[in-house]
């Protein structure tokens, strides 16, 4: 009778030591589970050459700026072309000497951080110019046309100002003070550049463009 009950005892608590460590099993599969969703859902998958530290965004941020103003160097005189009103192609013309003075310092940044002057293609800075074109392409030439140009152009400037913008708080987060410095000398010209824009299309070039739509409705 001993024997019986020590049998039936010792089943008993394999089945408990059996069933517990299952219930262990299933809590800790799902608890996997549910990390596993918490970590992966909606989260970019990040590339091998993915920047660590800011100093790394930093420099990838300089390449990036740094093919947008080569590209802008390119895009801008055909704009010039384009564009009919007096005072927006004096403005076009000396933003692209401007621009090739932008390239240089950034150039210097480069040289001054100890990292070598490589451009990165600006997939935003692409899109600007590819709408600018499709702009020119889209309007008749004359103020339409340079109404259009001067919207193109504003939007690359607020892209500039944005990305210039947030270069100098990086540099001056990282202690890069004379980075910084060139920096701001870029962002403080590319705020200009915008409100000589905003005070071309405001002087005559919108207006102009509204009067054509009067002359066609006649």
């Amino acid at each position: 009778m001993k024997t019986a009950t020590k049998t039936s005892t010792r089943s008993t608590a394999k089945a408990s030591t059996k069933t517990a460590a299952k219930t262990n099993k299933t809590a800790a599969t799902s608890k996997a589970s549910s990390t596993k969703a918490t970590t992966t859902r909606g989260q970019v998958k990040a590339k091998s050459t993915a920047a660590e530290g800011l100093e790394e965004l930093f420099v990838d941020s300089l390449k990036d700026i740094y093919w947008a103003e080569k590209a802008l160097s390119k895009a801008l005189p055909k704009m010039t072309k384009n564009a009919t009103t007096e005072n927006l192609i004096k403005g076009l013309e000396d933003h692209t000497a401007q621009t090739e003075e932008h390239i240089a310092r950034l150039e210097q940044v480069f040289e001054i951080i100890g990292k070598r002057a490589v451009a990165k293609k600006c997939e935003a800075m692409d899109g600007l110019i590819k709408e600018g074109q499709d702009i020119m392409e889209s309007t008749e030439p004359g103020p339409v046309r340079d109404a259009g140009i001067i919207a193109a152009s504003q939007k690359i400037e607020h892209y500039e100002i944005a990305t210039y913008g947030t270069l100098c708080a990086f540099a001056k987060t990282l202690g890069m003070d004379e980075a910084a410095k060139i920096l701001h000398m870029t962002l403080e010209e590319e705020k200009q550049a915008d409100m000589l824009l905003t005070e071309a299309a405001y002087n005559t070039i919108n207006f102009d463009a509204a009067e054509a739509d009067d002359t066609m409705e006649e």
